[in-house]
């Protein structure tokens, strides 16, 4: 069984920056691609970002495209960290990782994803 932990929430001032991780057991970022999500309070979930199995590339979802970058993938270490950049209110939210199947169409997540993690806080204050 796939098991996915995210971590690297916390309190940041707007503007600043984080980096996000997503640690899997097994071979889930070989098998899938590898998704991340975010949930405010109130809100529907959304995705954030994709990375396709296929070809490696990182398709970034409207909201956060320019601010978000995927800073490495370690193979060895089945860890995968995302960095976001300016920090905005909005970004407020409890994020997620996942793998599964995603796509980017028309600026938003597509996705099928078949295991997820717990999530962690990212808290934005102004």
């Amino acid at each position: 069984e796939v098991q996915l932990q995210a971590s690297g929430g916390g309190v940041v001032q707007a503007g600043g920056s984080l980096r996000l991780s997503c640690a899997a057991s097994g071979s889930a970022f070989e098998n899938y691609s590898i998704g991340w999500f975010r949930q405010a309070p109130g809100k529907e979930r959304e995705g954030v970002l994709c990375i396709s199995r296929s070809d490696g590339t990182t398709y970034y979802a409207d909201s956060v495209k320019g601010r978000a970058t995927t800073i490495s993938t370690h193979n060895g270490e089945n860890v995968v960290y995302v960095r976001m950049n300016s920090l905005k209110a909005e970004d407020t939210a409890v994020y997620y990782c996942a793998v599964g199947q995603c796509t980017l169409v028309a600026g938003h997540l597509n996705y099928d994803m078949y295991y997820w993690g717990k999530g962690t806080l990212v808290t934005v204050s102004s």
